[in-house]
């Protein structure tokens, strides 16, 4: 996917700050499709522009940014999110990634770190600022070692992956990137993508990191 192709909203409450954002991604090339500047206003624009990337702030009057993520991410959406803020607090972090964000990315970052962290969330990769991504996948292992509750996958009717679907979801697991996996197994970028959504639905997962969750919680990303 070009930067042509990858649509964007910016969610800032700061004026000046969500311009420079919009102009630094417009005059990369991306199609900067919406800006907004509350929570509400935010899910309005979201469902009226269709992005495929939301850069979004958390600290917004009205609705907060998790809210956003839970309004706009989610079953049949294609919509991914980029959280960019100010905070770098644990807590912060984790309630959006649960909310349904793909990643998150610390205000103090460079226009070019932003640049790529777009056009990666963009092809479902997980973004983070260096350090947050060990504290995401620490959560989501202390998640997977909690009791799984009774409806397990493990029943007869569970859904059964092929060995090339297992396999990338180990490597899912292990935190490599799509680009990663594709050279890991010599296969396309595409065909990694492939496998991923064939796997999600088959799960009836919305995201990367629930399937990260669900790989963990199986022992994957030990094997």
């Amino acid at each position: 996917m070009s930067e042509q192709q990858i649509k964007v909203m910016v969610v800032d409450d700061h004026p000046m700050w969500r311009d420079a954002v919009a102009r630094d991604l417009s005059e990369a090339g991306f199609d900067v499709v919406a800006t907004a500047g509350d929570g509400d206003q935010a899910v309005r624009r979201a469902r009226a522009t269709t992005p495929d990337v939301l850069v979004l702030d958390l600290n917004l009057p009205g609705m907060p940014g998790v809210q956003v993520c839970k309004e706009l991410v989610g079953a049949g959406s294609g919509l991914r999110v980029l959280v960019l803020s100010a905070s770098g607090e644990h807590a912060d972090v984790l309630e959006a990634v649960k909310s349904g964000a793909t990643g998150y990315l610390l205000k103090s970052a460079s226009t070019e770190e932003l640049l790529d962290a777009v056009r990666r969330t963009a092809v479902g990769d997980p973004v983070f600022t260096p350090g947050l991504a060990g504290l995401v996948l620490g959560e989501y292992r202390r998640l997977a070692a909690e009791p799984a509750p009774a409806s397990g996958t493990d029943e007869p009717n569970a859904p059964r992956l092929t060995d090339r679907e297992t396999e990338v979801l180990r490597l899912v697991a292990k935190g490599l990137s799509y680009k990663q996996i594709a050279e890991r197994l010599v296969i396309s970028h595409r065909t990694v993508q492939n496998h991923v959504q064939n796997t999600l639905g088959k799960l009836q997962l919305h995201n990367r990191v629930e399937l990260v969750r669900y790989a963990i919680e199986r022992g994957l990303d030990d094997e």
